[in-house]
């Protein structure tokens, strides 16, 4: 039997196969050609080549994101590209029957969004689908242990998605997700430039200046040319973008997150809130592969923050610790 992790993310599909390790990361996206007749579409692109096209494409051509905010927005390209995505990994229609998948979901996933899950798996011939939660699959993916009687407090900071949770082994204490992320920082990059520099940049570019110079630490002065075009003349233009120039952006979405965090452990029962001081916050998600990202929680929280090597990888990572364990399905993924 072939089992998969899949986490299907705003910006980035993530594929975990049992006994490989993490198989695919490549872009959620798709380079479509609309058609006449209502809805009625030609994929000419997916995943990283459809991203490529960001900014460049034809007039007829439009990239779609098809998953926001952890939703499925656009199912059918969803399965072209979650198809495209399996035949990359050589899982084709008649080895998928075969195949176990867990999907990792957003904290407190309502019954709708499963019903979209079911339907994608469906249209890839997936033979048997299980579902869990960011916070487990996130924790797990950093080794962390987990019992039915201590509580850990996980926050994963995606693309379109945070989420934040306190659970055991048991099952989650309290928990939510935030529409914040990194795609907000993005967005706010794009008008900071624009505003600041008179500079229109796109959102690759945004993000490549988020993670080339954006950092959490004091003294760090990382420097990157950021090219564009003038916002008065539209001429191709460039302007040098220092670390120290960016970061309040950064520290805006951040400090929000950070609110939230402080809110929901001041409303954790006695013990629960005790036993997070003590062992910390376990940070995952793309966002923190920031320079100084732990220190500045921890700064802002009094408490230690945890964050490990691949960060973006941990949910994925954790999901197929779970698919690969028997207990563990059994305990912490679910199949309704």
């Amino acid at each position: 039997m072939i089992k998969l992790a899949i986490d299907l993310g705003s910006w980035v599909t993530k594929i975990y196969k049992s006994g490989c390790g993490v198989v695919l990361s490549e872009a959620t996206c798709a380079a479509v050609e609309q058609l006449p007749g209502a809805g009625r579409y030609n994929i000419k692109f997916l995943g990283e080549k459809a991203r490529a096209l960001s900014g460049k494409s034809a007039q007829n051509t439009h990239i779609v994101n098809p998953v926001v905010d952890g939703d499925i927005i656009h199912p059918d390209i969803v399965a072209d590209l979650l198809g495209y995505f399996l035949e990359k990994i050589e899982i084709t229609p008649r080895r998928a029957r075969k195949t176990e998948v867990i999907f990792v979901l957003p904290c407190g996933a309502k019954p709708e969004l499963k019903k979209k899950y079911f339907r994608l798996a469906d249209d890839c011939n997936i033979g048997k689908v299980y579902f869990t939660q960011v916070p487990f699959a996130a924790v797990l993916g950093h080794n962390v242990p987990l019992s039915d009687s201590t509580p850990v407090f996980s926050v994963d900071i995606g693309y379109g998605l945070t989420n934040i949770a306190a659970f055991s082994l048991d099952g989650v204490i309290a928990g939510m997700s935030l529409n914040l992320g990194g795609g907000n920082i993005d967005v706010h990059l794009m008008d900071y430039m624009a505003e600041n520099y008179n500079l229109r940049i796109g959102a690759l570019t945004a993000e490549r200046l988020k993670n080339t110079v954006g950092s959490f630490l004091p003294d760090d002065d990382k420097l990157m040319v950021v090219d564009g075009r003038d916002a008065s003349t539209g001429a191709p233009a460039s302007v040098a973008v220092r670390t120290s120039q960016i970061f309040e952006v950064l520290a805006l979405y951040v400090d929000k997150i950070i609110e939230y965090i402080v809110l929901m452990i001041s409303q954790l029962p006695a013990e629960v809130a005790s036993a997070v001081m003590h062992s910390g916050v376990f940070l995952s998600g793309g966002l923190c592969k920031a320079d100084g990202i732990a220190e500045y929680f921890s700064s802002k929280l009094r408490i230690t923050a945890n964050t490990f090597d691949e960060p973006q990888l941990a949910a994925v990572i954790g999901a197929g610790t779970i698919i690969s364990s028997e207990s563990l399905t059994e305990k912490v993924a679910t199949q309704d």
